[in-house]
């Protein structure tokens, strides 16, 4: 992980002003002329995530003023770790309002954020970068957590498909598992897939070199209310026989970002000990083309028992999600099944990039969700599970297909394929991302991300900590 904070120092550190173009002029009227002067010969206009460096008599920096678009802004300080010369920095203000510590501890962890830098295949790995010296008023382990599962997300997204294949991605989630002495620990690989009836998964990845598999572990004590976390991971997605373009499968090795994602909020979970028992369940694969690839009309018996005609084997996500929903059920009863993948290019077309889709047919999940969006100022966006295009997924041969011949409402469709699989009784959530940041923001450089990883994670610790 990089490391960019410290908690104290000897060494004098600069201070940062944090203005909002609103407050500027009134803050100017508090400086002394030289700096306003300085500021305004600059044309410093406290545009957000822009920055002006005032010197001292002798040419050192003497503070740093730093525009953001309001006082709550929760990813003010996300650029300056790459950005701002190096020293040691601390937060000083922002201008006309207090600092809360729940403020305090988002803006630092908006620095870390934006410290992140994948460089595991570059030769020359110094970076320089600034150094904040966090407030006393930050939990630190808290801190540290939240940037070890953003870095833990974010390198399994970036990694080339060839490094993150389902034996190495199953290798690392077992460590993980390890490393917070997770119980029940294990795979079940290939042919044994079969045995288990999670013939789904098996048909997605077998024709890889690399074996499909369903990595499983359980953490915390069984008295405790039962929480699953089901992550799709496709280590890459080709289409299978309904092939990709070329543009369509350049970003493809991040399908397996539904995984990632949830090994970070279970590495949370556990970091933080909340009071459930944690049942994780990654299906991995590679939807590859090969000789005894799985193919179009082919029908498919589920773990549930149903059958699937195979209408397009490049909607495979919602096939091995699938499996796994039903294999969890068969393990117990659930409080609460959470599943993450980036699963539709639709749900792209509806919210964008930036903003994962959720879905859930329970009204009190619903609006715990959003308040935790709301707190956390993560975006996520609900979409109905709309019973009127079940006629979608009709088969003339089999109980379901896998996706709609339709062109329209294709996240909803694929939702309700998943719905199929999971209990009437039992809470669900459904999350589809992107998990990737096309573009670099503050505190989100471009590449793999964790899209809604603190939003998810209020929501389960309020849920069971509360």
């Amino acid at each position: 992980m990089t490391t960019c904070f410290i908690e104290a120092t000897d060494r004098l550190s600069i201070p940062l002003v944090l203005v909002s173009k609103d407050n500027l002029d009134a803050w100017f009227e508090t400086q002394p002329a030289s700096v306003s002067q300085w500021l305004k010969t600059s044309d410093f206009k406290a545009k957000p995530y822009t920055y002006c460096l005032i010197p001292d008599e002798a040419g050192h920096i003497k503070m740093v003023v730093i525009g953001i678009k309001h006082a709550e802004d929760p990813w003010g300080l996300g650029f300056c770790a790459a950005k701002l010369p190096a020293g040691v920095y601390h937060i000083a203000e922002i201008f006309g309002e207090s600092l809360s510590a729940k403020h305090k501890q988002r803006l630092s962890l908006s620095w870390i954020l934006g410290a992140y830098h994948f460089d595991v295949y570059r030769e020359k790995k110094e970076r320089h970068l600034a150094t904040l010296l966090v407030p006393k008023e930050v939990d630190m382990a808290a801190l540290e957590a939240m940037q070890a599962s953003y870095t833990l997300v974010r390198d399994l997204i970036n990694l080339p498909a060839e490094d993150a294949n389902p034996a190495e991605l199953a290798k690392r989630s077992l460590n993980i598992a390890k490393e917070f002495k997770a119980s029940s620990a294990h795979e079940i690989t290939g042919d044994t897939l079969l045995k288990k009836n999670l013939g789904a998964i098996h048909a997605v990845g077998r024709a890889s070199i690399h074996a499909p598999r369903l990595v499983e572990f359980m953490w915390g004590e069984v008295s405790h209310p039962r929480l699953v976390l089901v992550g799709k991971g496709v280590s890459f997605d080709s289409g299978g026989l309904d092939l990709k373009t070329a543009s369509g499968m350049a970003l493809m090795k991040k399908d397996m970002g539904g995984a990632a994602l949830a090994l970070g909020l279970a590495r949370l979970i556990m970091h933080h000990r909340l009071p459930v028992h944690l049942h994780v369940l990654l299906p991995l694969v590679e939807n590859a083309v090969s000789n005894n690839s799985y193919r179009p009309g082919d029908v498919i018996k589920m773990h549930k028992g149903l059958t699937v005609e195979v209408s397009n084997t490049d909607a495979e996500g919602r096939l091995i999600l699938a499996d796994a929903l039903s294999y969890a059920h068969g393990q117990g009863k659930a409080d609460l099944i959470m599943d993450f993948a980036t699963l539709t290019g639709a749900a792209r077309v509806a919210v964008g990039t930036e903003v994962p889709a959720f879905f859930t047919p329970d009204e009190s999940i619903a609006s715990q969700l959003m308040a935790a969006s709301e707190s956390t100022q993560e975006m996520l966006w609900r979409l109905p599970l709309y019973e009127g295009y079940e006629n979608y997924l009709e088969s003339p041969i089999a109980d379901l297909k896998n996706a709609s011949s339709e062109s329209y409402a294709g996240a909803i469709t694929a939702a309700l394929f998943l719905q199929h699989f999971v209990s009437p009784d039992t809470p669900w959530l459904h999350i589809d991302f992107m998990g990737w940041n096309v573009r670099t923001r503050p505190g989100r450089p471009e590449g793999g991300e964790a899209q809604g990883l603190q939003a998810l994670f209020h929501f389960v610790s309020e849920r069971y900590a509360g």
